[in-house]
């Protein structure tokens, strides 16, 4: 019996994101829809992440919008999917139960048909109230546990440790931490679990040994996510595949690679030869990807790279033999557990297609390529960019203090911007967390929820000035305000509950893009008035004009015309 492997595509919300800064269009959108209504996708992820935030504040968009022209496009041919941070859905602080649960009603409503859960932190608590309120409101709700390494300490930090009689944590991300994390969340009611690596820090080996450990210890499917930025990405999503995975996240050739996700194209050649059925249209997909091509042309001020891959398509075009030879490799390399003949194998592959090369940098420092770019351009703005070796050494001594949080969004920043600040404390002669972020006081503090490891109290008091882990207080949640406009025809800035939503999980972007909202519709108003009233004026006018000249003179005398 063939095996059956679904393909999420993450094109329209990951890749645009990891490539081209979530500037994609609703007309770019539109044009590739129609296609990917054909190409039959398990499913697709469109929304979530950074597309709300981004299109209204690039592109004067509204992300419900958004959403609903896509539902309207794609029906019930693939299921579309978002991208949620549990309580925390798009900001720092958690959210009350009201917003979580409007915010999980309007998305299904819209058209979410699976809804991705992750936490920062991987603390559970923070996503019971998301798959409760998904599956609640009939969508499938898809957990999440993401991927992160332990601190990596020089011999020398631990022999430093060990004079002051303290022990340098390590076995911290286990298999088993994360399997015992699916495990707890597939008991919340969750309907799949995906292993997501937002860094793609996950080597081939070991991405194959957690998958067949959730496989045999869970009974909803398995998804695996990762990128490619270090060159473990292709190896690493192969690896998943032999060893059993459910569901494959991919991004179509234009928009995959480097900072994005594996190609699907790449994964449709080894599927074919692994005798695994993806039920995906590729002539579909090669036409989309045509598209994509022009697409990216019109994104290149937002294209980190501006290489585009080989063009390829799978439907008619032959690989040369020696490039075929490694696709064969590669399938034997991963049957075999050979870590480092697979990744050569596949990073040869990637370099024929023409793809980025691994980032090294990224790779040896064990940090996700944004918050690697996010501490440089926070040096060089400060013209301290030679401190930057210094930032790389001390982010494990930084993220230990704080509880060891997974390097993942928002967690990857607060740890990078602490570890320049702290830096640069040392560059002035001062001590560290002299100068603190308040994401990194909260952090300490226990505002975003539970560390993986407890923070320590005298430390916690250093920093935040309690020492107890202090859960943020959702009754003390602030609704946002929502002013009328008397000068715009006494209208509200947010309309309706789902603009209200907007305004709750964006206050700024949102309150701006509603205002102009306001604004432009008010305008609008007196346009049409104004045009109202012109097209009566010369209805009447032409009425007049047809008139005989005894009549109009007639008028005129009687003070019954304007003209």
């Amino acid at each position: 019996m063939t095996r059956k492997l679904l393909i999420r595509d993450v094109t329209l919300r990951d890749g645009q994101q990891s490539l081209f800064a979530t500037r994609m269009t609703q007309a770019q959108v539109d044009r590739v829809l129609p296609l990917f209504k054909e190409a039959n996708f398990y499913a697709m992820e469109v929304w979530g992440g950074a597309v709300p935030d981004s299109i209204m504040r690039y592109l004067n968009e509204n992300p419900w919008e958004r959403l609903e022209k896509i539902k309207a496009v794609i029906g019930d041919s693939s299921k579309l999917t978002a991208l949620s941070r549990g309580r925390n859905l798009f900001g720092y602080n958690p959210y009350p139960e009201e917003v979580i649960e409007g915010f999980n009603r309007f998305a299904i409503q819209s058209g979410i048909g699976i809804m991705r859960i992750f936490d920062a932190l991987n603390d559970v608590d923070n996503v019971k109230s998301s798959i409760k309120y998904v599956k609640q409101n009939g969508g499938l709700a898809d957990a999440t546990i993401c991927y992160t390494v332990d601190p990596h300490f020089s011999a020398k930090d631990r022999i430093k440790a060990l004079l002051h009689a303290k022990l340098l944590p390590n076995n911290i991300f286990t298999d088993e931490y994360f399997v015992n994390k699916a495990v707890e969340m597939e008991a919340l009611g969750a309907d799949m679990i995906t292993v997501k690596d937002m860094a793609g820090l996950i080597p081939p080996v070991r991405s194959g040994r957690i998958i067949e450990m959730l496989k045999q210890s869970l009974k909803i499917p398995v998804d695996f996510h990762t990128h490619c930025t270090p060159g473990y990405g292709l190896a690493s999503a192969l690896m998943a595949i032999i060893h059993g995975v459910d569901i494959l996240d991919t991004s179509i050739m234009n928009f995959a690679g480097g900072p994005a996700a594996p190609a699907f194209e790449l994964i449709h050649i080894f599927c074919k030869k692994l005798n695994i059925e993806t039920g995906v249209n590729i002539e579909a997909v090669v036409q989309i990807n045509q598209h994509l091509k022009d697409i990216r042309v019109e994104l290149a001020d937002m294209d980190s790279y501006k290489m585009f891959p080989r063009e390829f398509d799978i439907t008619k075009d032959r690989l040369p033999k020696d490039i075929d030879e490694l696709f064969e490799l590669a399938i034997a390399y991963a049957k075999s557990g050979k870590e480092e003949e697979l990744l050569s194998s596949c990073q040869k592959i990637e370099r024929y297609f023409k793809f980025p090369e691994p980032d090294e940098n990224v790779k040896f420092a064990e940090v996700p390529g944004g918050m690697y770019t996010n501490m440089l351009a926070q040096l060089k703005a400060l013209k301290l960019e030679k401190l930057l070796p210094r930032t790389l050494e001390i982010i494990p001594t930084v993220r230990l203090a704080a509880g060891c949080p997974p390097l993942v969004t928002p967690t990857s920043q607060i740890v990078g911007v602490q570890a320049v600040n702290c830096v640069i404390d040392e560059n002035k002669g001062q001590p560290f967390y002299t100068s603190k972020s308040i994401q990194f006081v909260n952090l300490v503090k226990g505002t975003y929820g539970h560390t993986p490891i407890p923070v320590d109290s005298e430390f916690r008091y250093k920093i935040s000035g309690v020492r107890e882990e202090t859960p943020y207080d959702t009754g003390k949640y602030k609704k946002q305000d929502n002013p009328t406009f008397p000068e715009y025809g006494d209208v509200k800035l947010a309309q309706n509950e789902k603009e209200e939503l907007l305004l709750e999980l964006f206050p700024a972007v949102a309150g701006e893009y509603l205002k102009n909202k306001v604004i432009n519709n008010y305008l609008a108003e007196i346009h049409q008035i104004e045009e109202e009233k012109r097209q009566k004026y010369l209805k009447e006018k032409e009425a007049y004009d047809s008139l005989s000249q005894e009549e109009k003179e007639k008028r005129l005398m009687e003070g019954l015309t304007k003209f």
